[in-house]
């Protein structure tokens, strides 16, 4: 057989949008139903995903939930830990991290995390797109079904996908919302009188219309529109990062497959497979690196299985990156670049954990009762009247005693004893009295203990206002 020219595609295809046509009407995409073993791979862990997201808001950890995100409270649980707005510098570290880790894994691995992890891909091509395969058929029965008129079959069929998919969309709702405000609260709004929660019924109404109309119309539009992520991938991509990539070297020139006849053209057959099976309906064989492409391997597998039909070496379409198909050598997974920007990620990840490890359970604001002068005592000593303030980052009840750190005096709260609520906040006032020879100056820094019993849960810095020495 004679060796194919290593031809690359022509960029004409970057030009337009594959679900746009030249009238600027978009065209509707009919994927073939996928099969292979990375779609039954994908399979495993969009399902298993999917049980973790359904599963979260019921699992809880010391009595916090999984993950909570209560944007209205200002109140944040991640992994079990509660964070309030004072907490704030760790989440911008931790969402620094996240946002590294993404750069990173794209430079590297390209759009793996499109393909595999995204909640936009699972939901949509592992759920509602299944339904749609049970219900109407594979992509030439939903053509035909979109084409004929309105009858008993096309009202069954299309009805039926609708009570389904905005059940589907209901649940995903709920779901949503508990991540935001909790369990407890969701379900309070689901048993309790309709009237006493008008806002929590009307935001789930919302959001069961938001999600239908993005996995039943705007579909893979959300991948090339919205998502800034896949337009990000252009300048994150160069030609060492893994993709989904179609071997032209190999492939190149294309030809009809003719029984009787010596082959003299690439192993790509021009069976358009691949472009029928691309959720995205773009052809896979223009380019690795096409903003609409979501590495979703739905392209390798139905490659693969025409490769194994006409007796030719599957990984036509592969994993591999733009060099090594240009230069025909293996990719490394571990180089050190990988390396290297994996270095990096787990500095970051010491550096957010570590805050985490080192966090106090509780965080107190004192302040001076403003225009509160200092009082002097028989005994010689001076008082100075301060508010406190203290939030409860823990689950925990904990009664607390204040103390002087570092020198002799003590405090008296006024009023009730200081019990700090689980997540709440508990305010009050207190006089700290402090001889006069242990004072530095008219304004001395003294440092406030904070106790649980014998415990120290966390220490305040302040001011204490004396009269001049």
């Amino acid at each position: 057989m004679a060796t194919a020219t290593k031809t690359k595609p022509t960029d004409d295809f970057r030009e337009h949008i594959a679900t746009v046509d030249e009238s600027g009407k978009r065209v509707w995409v009919y994927p073939k139903k996928p099969k292979g073993k990375f779609y039954n791979k994908r399979k495993l862990v969009s399902y298993g995903l999917l049980a973790f997201l359904f599963a979260g808001p019921f699992i809880k950890i010391n009595g916090l939930p999984l993950l909570m995100l209560n944007i209205i409270e200002r109140k944040f649980v991640i992994f079990g830990v509660l964070f309030w707005p004072q907490d704030f510098f760790i989440l911008v570290l931790a969402f620094l991290a996240i946002t590294v880790f993404v750069i990173l894994f794209t430079v590297v691995y390209g759009r793996l995390f499109c393909g595999w992890i995204c909640p936009q891909t699972i939901f949509l091509e592992m759920v509602f797109r299944r339904i749609e395969y049970a219900i109407e058929g594979d992509y030439t029965k939903q053509k035909a079904l979109d084409k004929m008129p309105w009858n008993t079959e096309k009202i069954l069929k299309k009805g039926s996908k609708t009570a389904i998919f905005l059940a589907i969309s209901f649940l995903v709702a709920n779901t949503f919302l508990a991540y935001v405000i909790g369990i407890d609260a969701l379900k309070q709004i689901i048993t309790d009188n309709p009237l006493n929660h008008l806002a929590g019924l009307g935001a789930l109404a919302a959001f069961t219309g938001a999600f239908y109309w993005v996995f039943a119309y705007f579909r893979e539009q959300v991948c090339t529109i919205v998502c800034p992520y896949g337009r990000m991938q252009g300048v994150m991509l160069d030609k060492k990062s893994v993709v989904v990539a179609y071997d032209y070297g190999r492939g190149e020139p294309r030809g009809k497959l003719r029984k009787g006849q010596e082959r003299t053209e690439g192993d790509c057959i021009d069976c358009n497979q691949c472009v029928h099976v691309c959720p995205t309906g773009i052809d896979i064989r223009n380019g690795a690196q096409q903003l609409e492409c979501i590495n979703c391997t739905a392209c390798m597998d139905a490659c693969d299985d025409i490769m194994r039909m006409i007796g030719k070496p599957e990984g036509l379409i592969r994993y591999a990156t733009e060099e090594s198909i240009a230069e025909g050598k293996k990719w490394k997974l571990f180089t050190s670049r990988v390396m290297g920007y994996s270095a990096v990620l787990v500095v970051l990840l010491v550096a957010v954990s570590t805050l985490l490890l080192l966090r106090d359970r509780a965080e107190a604001t004192i302040l001076r009762t403003p225009g509160q002068l200092y009082q002097k005592t028989e005994q010689g000593t001076i008082k100075n009247l301060y508010n406190i303030s203290v939030i409860n980052k823990t689950n925990h009840r904990m009664p607390l005693t204040l103390k002087l750190i570092g020198k002799n005096g003590t405090i008296q709260v006024i009023g009730n004893e200081l019990v700090l609520p689980a997540q709440g906040i508990v305010e009050g006032v207190f006089f700290a009295e402090i001889p006069k020879d242990q004072l530095e100056g008219m304004n001395s820094e003294v440092e406030v203990g904070l106790y649980n019993g014998d415990e120290l849960i966390t220490t305040q810095d302040t001011k204490f206002l004396a009269p001049p020495k």
